[in-house]
């Protein structure tokens, strides 16, 4: 069990152990989430990190090719 002291302006550190479990670095946000009388601490990502995670070997797809989809969908409605 890891343990950390709250200040007298309520803050705490994430020690290292629990920094290297998030993923998260200086700078770097979490979020906490309460559920059932406990706190969930989670990492916020950037958007600009998840560029990238999707990988697509087609050749990417012309707007006017998206719209004609999406019509096309609404007229089967």
């Amino acid at each position: 069990m890891v343990k950390s002291v709250i200040t007298s302006k309520g803050q705490t550190t994430l020690p290292k152990s629990v920094r290297q479990a998030l993923g998260v670095k200086t700078g770097d946000r979490v979020r906490y989430v309460i559920l059932d009388n406990e706190v969930r601490i989670l990492p916020v990502r950037p958007i600009g990190r998840l560029f990238g995670v999707l990988k697509h070997d087609a050749p990417p797809v012309k707007l006017e090719d998206m719209e004609r989809a999406i019509a096309e969908e609404a007229c089967e409605e």
